[in-house]
């Protein structure tokens, strides 16, 4: 009877982490064309993100009821509840990068409708960074790998550079050409979009490291800690 429970309770957790693959690559897919749909603006990159959105938000609730059915299946070993805890934090941050990659997708339609602008030089590389948070966040997810959730905790201060570097550009654009406003407050907000990903990247690296390790890293606690020690035991 024993061996029955482990086995009912391995394909639960198996489960859960094919439904977290799969709202990840989707997730990420959705982001890489809002951002080429922005850089781009291209309204056909754009219009596939818009479609996906059901999809994501759909997924989202099958998640979320399944933790809740892993919940009351039975008794759960330390590492296994803290797989449902970080998975029903992970769900609603990826569910919230989709929502934020409909909105850069948004921001690239509403470009297209205005006159051309510069687009500041800073934008792209700090796309390419966020980009970069999002593969590897979910890289870390996926495989289960330690040091690349602790490289998108190091990256999360250079996307907030760029963030302020993009924000004093499109202000001094608008002080010489105030006629640009319009286009330039879009990107503006394309910017903001980009440094929430990134947060959204950063949630779910630290919940990465809560569910492998049993690690709290918030708040700048990943500074004192070792992502590759032990768990502890609980008193």
């Amino acid at each position: 009877m024993a061996a029955t429970k482990t086995s009912g309770e391995g394909i639960l957790q198996t489960v859960l982490m094919n439904y977290l693959t799969s709202q990840a690559r989707t997730v990420e897919a959705s982001l890489n064309r809002a951002l080429a749909a922005l850089l781009g603006r291209n309204d056909r990159l754009a219009s596939e993100v818009f479609l996906t959105e059901p999809r994501i938000n759909e997924m989202e609730i099958v998640i979320d009821e399944h933790c809740v059915r892993m919940l009351g299946h039975g008794n759960w070993e330390d590492a296994e509840v803290r797989l449902v805890v970080a998975a029903l934090k992970i769900n609603n941050d990826l569910e919230r990068m989709g929502d934020l990659a409909v909105n850069l997708a948004e921001r690239a339609v509403s470009l297209a409708t205005l006159g051309p602008v510069p687009i500041p030089s800073e934008l792209e590389p700090m796309a390419s960074a966020v980009r970069a948070m999002v593969s590897k966040c979910l890289g870390a997810l996926i495989y289960e790998n330690l040091d690349l959730a602790t490289q998108v905790l190091e990256s999360d201060d250079a996307v907030d550079q760029y963030r302020d570097r993009v924000f004093q550009a499109l202000l001094a654009s608008i002080a010489r050409d105030p006629s640009e406003a319009a286009q330039n407050l879009q990107l503006l907000l394309a910017s903001r979009h980009l440094e929430r990903i990134a947060d959204h990247t950063t949630n779910i690296a630290e919940d990465v490291l809560f569910w492998i390790r049993g690690l709290e890293v918030r708040h700048g606690r990943a500074r004192h800690l070792n992502p590759h020690a032990e768990p502890k035991k609980p008193d």
